[in-house]
């Protein structure tokens, strides 16, 4: 019989990998994208007549309106702007306003000054900076895949064989219709579709898979232990069908009591030491 507080003591803080913090391939692909306009609008670097130089540039190269949003750290084809001189929804696809306008929004975000006064020395450096800067944000979605990353690893090792044996972002339909089982038990009698991260088929049983790592605490967790709790318990009257949880992460800490009500009713929920420990290969049966 487990103990949850054993259990839960070997959670991790942790489980990022070195490409965790910046995927820097994506970061130089975005700004090789833009690089010919970026060195177009270099000229404006130090400028002593710079709204002139702008038009200039503008009239001959209107492309390089494409790179400006980006150096507002912003990913977006147009920006909205108004004060009292007006309100504006700008476009960096196509000109939607005269050369005069854009000039004016260069001044007013302080685009120029940043230009002029000499502050940066390359575009291209700086833009790389702020899709380094960008990237950061989907550090979420990276940590969100890390532990399923190590789940897969772990069948992987276990000689599971992907579209063979197991299976991966398959669905409640999917699995009735491939499998010919009924999880009306788990979809409120079919109306409602889960997608499992996912899916083990041995020769006896149907093992669908949830796995997940929370770094930090969230009104997000304690919901996630509810609904893994009622599939758990809609799933044991399923045949040949088990539920498994694979989760870690001190973002438990503040919600270990809904956690701990899981792991009460839950016989299949796992942590990254029990996958360590060859929880595979006594599980998949």
């Amino acid at each position: 019989m487990r103990k949850f507080d054993e259990w839960f003591s070997h959670f991790r803080s942790s489980i990022s990998d070195y490409a965790y913090y910046v995927d820097f391939e994506k970061v130089h692909r975005n700004v090789d994208e833009i690089k010919v306009e970026l060195n177009i609008l270099n000229a404006l670097i130090g400028s002593k007549n710079i709204e002139a130089d702008f038009d200039k540039i503008l009239a001959k190269y209107p492309q390089v309106l494409k790179c400006i949003p980006l150096l507002l750290a912003v990913r977006a084809k147009e920006i909205y702007t108004i004060d009292s001189d007006g309100e504006y929804l700008f476009s960096f696809d196509k000109m939607n306003y005269t050369s005069n306008d854009y000039r004016m929004f260069m001044r007013k975000t302080g685009l120029f000054d940043l230009l002029e006064n000499h502050i940066i020395s390359s575009l291209v450096d700086y833009a790389t900076g702020v899709e380094t800067g960008l990237d950061s944000n989907g550090r979420k979605n990276r940590g969100g895949h890390l532990m399923e990353n190590l789940v897969e690893s772990h069948l992987t090792k276990g000689g599971f064989i992907l579209n063979e044996t197991y299976f991966k972002q398959i669905t409640t339909k999917d699995i009735e219709s491939k499998w010919n089982v009924d999880l009306s038990e788990i979809t409120n009698n079919n109306k409602s579709t889960k997608r499992f991260d996912f899916v083990v088929k041995t020769k006896a049983k149907i093992y669908a898979i949830e796995a997940n790592f929370y770094g930090s605490s969230g009104s997000k967790l304690n919901e996630t232990a509810r609904s893994y709790k009622n599939i758990a318990l809609g799933s044991k009257n399923i045949k040949d069908f088990t539920f498994v949880w694979f989760t870690d992460g001190f973002g438990w800490v503040n919600a270990r009591h809904n956690l701990e009500e899981t792991f009460d009713v839950m016989e299949h929920i796992y942590s990254i030491h029990d996958m360590e420990n060859g929880i595979m290969s006594r599980l998949f049966i």
